[in-house]
């Protein structure tokens, strides 16, 4: 790049602002990789390298050498230079409006990447924790990463208005597009370092040999498309940054009610004791108690002995662990340690890429033994909690009433983890955070 690094050696800011522009050439190509979860790494690096990259490149250098031309042609007349849809123009009159019909057909099918990427990442963010749950259906028999999300797709509708309406056209939204795909770049590099390093075992001087000068060049684009702030790129810092606050507000309240809840519970193993010395009446059945810690007797289980003064003849305190990987196989996914004749603690373990169905992947772990999961006679019993918000205590008292918004608009657990509604069994109390 001789000639590129000689315009921006000539000339300062205005050669960042004209990188600035020039970068918008990448912004669409990286919706190819949206779908990498659905299709794989392969399919991705083949359209790539084989479809995508000739037809940008033949593309870019064609609109290059046309704009050239006009300009001399310009220059030769003594007339103006006006900058116009090369695109378009170079195409033949005959085949303009067919150019027009194809180049929408290729907007949908992008808009699409970019919504079924949405999801995807949407489901990875509630499987570790990030996001509350949301209403996930599956679209595919075949193919597990085809999902919808109502709720997010009514969300980027609702965007997609707001900003074509503000916008109004997309040369407008440049600057937007600009900052979007660099920032992106620049977080995904920064991530890129932990995976050298931490997964890969990469040495520390050739992760940072690599990684530094990647960085320097995001960087670099980064700060060009940074400068055009004011002419629209505040609109990706601003939904970022509220998508941000979402994420912490959520990981921060998690946590706070889940000390409030330790701080009044007591280990399993120490109730298991206990009701071993003073049984209370037993019932025929089996109950799933679902909890988020594995050491404490879950919530739901206190209150039913608390309020109903009874225990099934076979209770199974079951936890959902979300791993590191994409998926796990069925046969490693439940994991169960017997307390005593009367408990049993188990956690079933999902990739991030997968949606929890407690009722078959239990089914399938128990299809054999004492343990055999009968539907018709079992009873899922879960927490849930009434939350007040405190200005004295806990989060900030904004955050507190935003956690609580999300909290009560979450998705029922019943239909998150797949639970027949009329085995559900919910149990609470009122919470200060």
């Amino acid at each position: 790049p001789h000639n590129g690094v000689l315009f921006m050696a000539n000339h300062g800011t205005t050669g960042l602002f004209v990188i600035g522009a020039v970068f918008l050439t990448v912004t669409g190509a990286e919706a190819l990789t949206a779908d990498m979860g659905h299709f794989g790494v392969q399919p991705i690096r083949t359209g790539w390298l084989f479809i995508v990259f000739p037809a940008l490149a033949l593309n870019y250098l064609g609109q290059g050498a046309f704009a050239l031309n006009a300009l001399e042609e310009a220059a030769r007349r003594g007339t103006e230079f006006t900058n116009q849809d090369w695109f378009f123009l170079m195409a033949p009159g005959a085949a303009r409006i067919p150019l027009v019909l194809l180049a929408t057909c290729a907007t949908v099918i992008a808009s699409q990447a970019v919504i079924t990427g949405a999801y995807s990442l949407t489901r990875q963010a509630i499987q570790l924790g990030l996001l509350p749950r949301l209403k996930i259906s599956q679209t595919s028999a075949t193919d597990a990463g085809q999902i919808y999300l109502p709720a997010i797709n009514n969300f980027l509708l609702a965007g997609v208005l707001i900003l074509v309406l503000g916008f109004g056209s997309s040369s407008a939204m440049a600057a937007a597009y600009g900052i979007s795909v660099s920032g992106t770049m620049v977080v995904t590099t920064c991530l890129g370092f932990l995976v050298v390093r931490r997964t890969w075992g990469w040495s520390l001087p050739l992760t940072l040999g690599v990684i530094i000068p990647l960085l320097l060049l995001d960087i670099f684009f980064f700060g060009a498309n940074i400068l055009r702030v004011y002419e629209g790129g505040w609109a990706p810092l601003i939904i970022a940054l509220g998508v941000a606050t979402l994420i912490a507000t959520w990981v921060r309240g998690r946590k706070l009610l889940l000390s409030i809840d330790q701080s009044q519970s007591i280990e399993l193993d120490e109730l298991a004791r206990m009701l071993r010395a003073r049984p209370p009446e037993r019932v025929p059945g089996m109950a799933i108690f679902l909890s988020s810690d594995m050491e404490a007797a879950p919530s739901a289980l206190l209150h039913n002995l608390k309020h109903n003064k009874i225990l099934h003849e076979r209770n199974l305190a079951l936890t959902i662990n979300t791993v590191d990987s994409p998926t796990v196989s069925p046969a490693k996914r439940l994991d169960m340690t017997n307390i005593d004749e009367n408990f049993t603690r188990a956690v079933l373990s999902y990739g991030f890429m997968e949606s929890p169905d407690i009722p078959r992947d239990l089914a399938f772990a128990l299809r054999q033994g004492d343990n055999k999961l009968e539907p018709m006679q079992t009873s899922y019993f879960i927490g849930r909690s009434t939350l007040r918000p405190s200005k004295h205590s806990g989060m900030p008292f904004w955050q507190d009433l935003l956690f609580i918004f999300l909290y009560r608009n979450a998705s029922d657990p019943t239909d998150f983890f797949r639970i027949p509604a009329n085995r559900v069994v919910e149990l609470g109390s009122q919470t200060t955070i």
